[in-house]
């Protein structure tokens, strides 16, 4: 179901989980367009390993663009006005994660709801957690 309003959104739902591309094909040509494109930390797992990483990296700029992602397949006509995101761990190129959210705050007043966000690795381990602070029409 697809949230419209305030009105469709519960206390502690959780958003459907998201598996985004983090394949090395959608990681490259993101660092290109941001311009990051030039070190191999995000086209390469061999150059990544030489500077010292464990592979090459979904940069975090994308990775919040997962986020986002996420909240706009839930709710299509939300208006991100926040995130806030900690970077726990690097999120790896090419390794499947799974994006998940629970509605953690609805304030049916003026249109505001808060959310805790998670980016978690095949291990089940959190590479990254935030929140999101999303408006939603009244109704």
């Amino acid at each position: 179901m697809s949230i419209e309003t305030i009105a469709d959104v519960e206390f502690g739902a959780e958003l459907e989980p998201f598996q985004p591309d983090t394949s090395l094909a959608a990681t490259g040509p993101f660092a290109d367009a941001v311009g990051w494109g030039d070190g191999g930390r995000f086209k390469d797992h061999e150059r990544a390993r030489k500077e010292g990483l464990p592979g090459a990296l979904v940069p975090g700029i994308m990775a919040m663009g997962f986020l986002t992602s996420m909240i706009h397949r839930w709710s299509p006509v939300a208006k991100v006005e926040y995130i806030d995101t900690v970077f726990r761990a690097p999120v790896l190129a090419d390794q499947p994660c799974t994006i998940t959210a629970v509605v953690t705050d609805v304030s049916a007043e003026d249109g505001l709801i808060q959310l805790d966000l998670t980016v978690k690795n095949a291990a089940d381990e959190t590479r990254v957690f935030g929140t999101a602070n999303v408006r939603l029409p009244l109704g």
